[in-house]
């Protein structure tokens, strides 16, 4: 198709899409690709947002920066800071707990909350106390967390917030190690979506724990709140809260297709909504978006060979300088086309990993990426004389006869 007919096409589209979905695409994605998406479904909570977790890219995003109380979401932080522990080795899931008044489940401060039911003449063991926190959301648990890792819970406290700062969760501040209401204790859903990519991306052994559909302690079993587990949508975190001052909310992660999304619903009005407006979440973005790979660097993925002159080689593979994933609307790769920019000749010796050229690539006339092309192997000079002697004059006639 001509470049001139190729344009008209492009802006047909926005403009169609723009009068049947004005509220179809995120601001950026007009300048990215002119593919119409629907619009987002309306939801019944407060605040919310929709990630897509390799590439960060938001899909939905509602009043996602309001800092509202999150109930049981605080123990994403208090899971986030054990398993770094456990991560590094400081603490072992073996080590067992002593419980402290403050921590005992009969605290009257945890009454008609969530609980796992420790005691205080029963010591329990680090792997006990975060499945506790995780698939019973035992406020209980939280605090013998917290006091285990930081002698207080108000120096663990102190410690939530460190790396919350360190995570960029600039709409964040905790008071407490499980979310029952306190003052300045609040986050926001584009903060608690943050935290659970990091959950996600650092630590998949202890992530493993969300996706736990049920916990036996002390007699007392106690099935994971979050029911979505149980249904056919791929999700496998994260957590569940409720108090009367956050309403219903809820932060979810599913993988299928390839593309891990994280969802988040806050202040919600019930139980029901909740798990509905995160389901219609989902459901959007697996409907309407994938992640494509663009370019991969890879040494089998050659974009060119290129002629060498006076090489021990005659062609050089050339590979993007870097992997770029994007996610897009769905369809969008056929509409994808890759340009090269590379010289028609190169000049023995090379290195592997030398710039050779440039790819772009687009979507319609529209630019998506541009990434230089690397030699994906290293070019030593001929072995023979004449042919090192003659590559350089060759070149020079070559790039005379084409400026010509």
């Amino acid at each position: 198709m001509p470049r001139s007919l190729l344009g008209l096409a492009s802006s047909v589209a926005v403009v169609w899409a723009s009068l049947l979905c004005p509220q179809s695409v995120p601001a950026e994605l007009d300048s990215e690709i002119w593919l119409p998406v629907p619009a987002p479904p309306a939801l019944s909570a407060k605040a919310y947002i929709l990630i897509v977790a390799e590439t960060g890219r938001v899909l939905v995003e509602q009043q996602a920066d309001t800092r509202l109380p999150p109930a049981s979401l605080t123990k994403l932080m208090t899971s986030y800071v054990l398993s770094k522990y456990l991560t590094e080795g400081t603490v072992l899931d073996s080590d067992m707990v002593t419980v402290s008044e403050q921590a005992w489940a009969q605290n009257p401060l945890f009454r008609g909350s969530s609980r796992m039911f420790i005691e205080p003449s029963k010591p329990v063991s680090i792997a006990d106390l975060h499945r506790g926190l995780v698939v019973s959301s035992g406020n209980d648990a939280s605090v013998a967390i917290a006091e285990h890792l930081a002698d207080t819970e108000e120096q663990f406290v102190e410690l939530m917030n460190q790396y919350a700062r360190a995570l960029g969760m600039n709409d964040s501040r905790f008071a407490n190690s499980h979310g029952l209401p306190a003052p300045q204790h609040y986050s926001s859903p584009r903060d608690l979506a943050t935290l659970s990519m990091a959950i996600i991306t650092n630590y998949p052994k202890q992530y493993a724990l969300y996706k736990e559909r049920s916990f036996k302690y002390n007699g007392i079993h106690q099935n994971n709140r979050n029911s979505l587990l149980r249904e056919n949508l791929g999700v496998d975190g994260l957590k569940t809260g409720y108090t009367a001052s956050a309403g219903y909310a809820m932060t979810s992660s599913a993988r299928r297709e390839g593309m891990r999304l994280v969802a988040v619903v806050m202040k919600a009005p019930s139980e029901t909504a909740r798990l509905r407006d995160t389901r219609r979440l989902l459901n959007y973005g697996y409907r309407h978006y994938e992640n494509v790979w663009l370019l991969r660097r890879k040494r089998d993925q050659v974009l060119h060979r290129a002629s060498v002159l006076g090489g021990d080689r005659q062609q050089l593979p050339l590979v993007a300088a870097k992997d770029i994933l994007r996610t897009l609307p769905k369809g969008s790769t056929e509409h994808l086309r890759r340009e090269l920019d590379v010289p028609a000749q190169v000049l023995a010796p090379l290195a592997r990993g030398a710039q050779v050229g440039r790819v772009v690539v687009r979507v319609g006339d529209q630019q998506l990426v541009e990434s230089p092309l690397l030699a994906a192997v290293a070019v030593r000079e001929s072995p023979v004389w004449w042919e090192r002697l003659w590559a350089p004059l060759q070149l020079r006639l070559l790039n005379w006869w084409q400026d010509a």
